[in-house]
């Protein structure tokens, strides 16, 4: 197992060359098949896939991944590089991915450093072949100490050992809007109450194209936490409306150095739709 997260595409390519790694790829199938990585095996629903935290929900996610890394053919010896257009294109989307593959148990997960457009930019070969990738049994090894379920997180709320730090749009923060999906996807707009705003694009770069395409230095990250009381031993737990923003920041906390971090992988799409919950549904200003 290696600590490293981030791969370039020409540390991504000699890896897959020398049979070490397989590739993933998060887009939307008509993507995958107009123009993708050779070898690369598309698994749309790593982004799309909305998951309650309950335990049939839980139970239910778990099922559905396990049947789809079987038939992508992951294996433990292998890494596993997920992709996706850039790290802001799908939400995310690529570390999703990396949060549900070590969720559920594969050790060995990495993240394509500025995806599939610096893929192209450093000049390395894209096909629309279909890869018939051969089926493996996806072993399952549940790493419970990264996920927050809906019951957790009502536990933490109050306690001031516990720092809860909400990551999605401002226009979800403020409360304009309940989702990325629509304005009202969400039966309830608003806050977590107690939590704290960081908005996951200040994790990171933007390129000279105007592209967001790689996280910002492992300094900065802090410095941006540390004007919130959030530093490295400090236990978190991150929400944004379907845990693949809070994966972003969860990532880019991680390689800060942040030790005791978790994903609330139901987050505001879950918690909304309880209406035992509270939230905080001030609309603040803009």
């Amino acid at each position: 197992m290696s600590n490293k997260i981030l791969y370039t595409p020409k540390e991504a390519q000699a890896l897959v060359n020398e049979g070490k790694a397989i590739i993933i790829d998060v887009r939307d199938a008509e993507d995958y098949a107009e123009d993708h990585i050779p070898s690369a095996v598309n698994i749309s629903d790593m982004f799309y896939e909305l998951s309650m935290t309950t335990k049939e929900g839980l139970n239910e996610m778990t099922s559905k991944f396990k049947k789809l890394f079987s038939e992508a053919g992951i294996t433990k010896d292998k890494l596993a590089i997920i992709y996706e257009d850039n790290l802001s294109t799908r939400y995310g989307g690529s570390c999703r991915g990396y949060f549900q593959l070590t969720y559920l148990g594969h050790e060995n997960v990495g993240i394509l450093d500025g995806g599939l457009i610096d893929w192209k930019r450093d000049g390395l070969p894209t096909n629309d072949e279909v890869v018939t990738p051969v089926p493996t049994i996806f072993t399952l090894n549940i790493n419970d100490a990264i996920m927050v379920t809906k019951d957790s997180m009502a536990e933490a709320l109050g306690n001031p050992d516990i720092k809860l730090l909400d990551n999605r749009d401002k226009v979800e923060w403020i409360g304009e809007s309940s989702s990325p999906y629509g304005v009202d996807f969400a039966p309830r707009k608003g806050r977590i109450p107690g939590a704290r705003w960081i908005e996951w694009y200040n994790f990171m770069e933007n390129d000279a194209s105007g592209y967001i395409s790689h996280f910002k230095s492992p300094e900065a990250i802090r410095e941006i936490c540390a004007e919130l009381d959030l530093h490295p031993e400090d236990d978190i737990i991150i929400y944004c409306f379907k845990g693949a923003r809070a994966a972003n920041t969860y990532v880019a906390l991680k390689m800060a150095g942040f030790k005791n971090i978790r994903n609330y992988y139901g987050s505001w799409n879950e918690w909304s739709r309880d209406m035992s919950l509270p939230i905080d549904d001030t609309v603040l200003a803009a």
